[in-house]
């Protein structure tokens, strides 16, 4: 069904009335990598509202790296929500039509997402730059209000900057297919099947694509960069090993997350077709593993979080006291 809107100077525009997500519908297994990915998402839900409860509970953790680490919850949270409820309803109740408002809804809040989730893991890179690059400046440094400032600057620019992408579609008109190559209302996918010029949409892409991935993917390895040669300086090795062991934790994480993106919008940027499926693979796997591991890699093995979880269970059982938390 398509809706004749009113008339501009070009002509009228065509509004559908939604479209139909089909990537995965031919891929073997689909309904098995679609329940795989439910379990990730029920994990990510208990976990990340377990660790968001348990820092605003604790005044004690109410410092930068906690703030931070909280941060990345709501947004892995957020994330996860925007997808695989969808996904549940496309390839298990098997319905795959996406109301025209429904799709730009979460066309918007998936990408603003993403973008937040790419900022949060930098966000996260920097507080541990601080805190091992310079441990003796670390309280006056990365202070509260500027972890506060940060944040609420990260999600300003996210916020804002992704209505320009998701408010030029209804501007576009859409008047052959309206099967979306993808299994979500995904930005480019819809914007193949439009029958207007869409360049001006597809070098907004481009750019956020440069703004939101790979300057933040740069600024994380150029600050594990600074951290590995203070690392490696160190004259305590049992300092050094728990060091090391953390920042490749980290970057096995930051991993999962950009290493799919980066051959989506790479191979995109250049002009190479990928095979819906295959897009929609690393899309996914990229969208719900790093939401569901960024807890228990980046809080629950924390020395601080521990102690919290251990007094929750038996106070009886409650180690000392945190100090010094920073």
């Amino acid at each position: 069904m398509q809706n004749i809107i009113n008339s501009d100077p070009n002509g009228s525009i065509i509004q559908p009335a939604g479209f139909y997500v089909v990537a995965l519908s031919s891929m073997p297994y689909s309904n098995v990598y679609v329940m795989f990915l439910t379990v990730l998402y029920v994990i990510t839900v208990i976990c990340n509202v377990f660790l968001i409860s348990i820092i605003v509970y604790d005044q004690r953790l109410h410092v930068p790296k906690f703030m931070a680490v909280a941060n990345l919850a709501v947004v892995d949270l957020i994330l996860s929500t925007s997808l695989v409820p969808g996904m549940i309803k496309t390839y298990i109740i098997l319905d795959n039509f996406i109301p025209f408002k429904l799709c730009l809804v979460q066309m918007y809040t998936y990408y603003t997402l993403l973008e937040l989730e790419a900022v949060s893991l930098c966000i996260l890179s920097y507080d541990r730059f601080i805190a091992i690059c310079f441990p003796l400046r670390q309280g006056s440094i990365n202070t509260n209000t500027r972890m506060t400032y940060t944040i609420s600057v990260s999600w300003f620019l996210s916020v804002t900057i992704s209505l320009y992408g998701t408010l030029s579609i209804p501007a576009l008109s859409f008047c052959g297919s309206l099967q979306v190559n993808s299994y979500f209302c995904d930005y480019t996918p819809v914007l193949r099947v439009a029958c207007s010029d869409t360049t001006s949409q597809f070098n907004f892409a481009s750019i956020l694509t440069i703004l939101f991935f790979s300057v933040p993917l740069c600024f994380i390895l150029l600050t594990y960069m600074f951290i590995l040669y203070t690392v490696f300086r160190m004259n305590n090795n049992q300092r050094r090993f728990k060091a090391l062991a953390t920042c490749t934790e980290h970057l096995i994480l930051v991993s999962l997350y950009f290493l799919p993106l980066a051959i989506i919008f790479n191979l995109g940027f250049f002009g190479v077709f990928l095979n819906p499926n295959v897009r929609a693979v690393c899309l996914s796997f990229s969208s719900v593993l790093p939401p569901c591991a960024n807890p228990i890699v980046y809080s629950l093995k924390t020395k601080e979080i521990r102690s919290r979880i251990v007094s929750l269970l038996n106070p009886r059982l409650s180690v000392h006291p945190l100090k010094n938390v920073h």
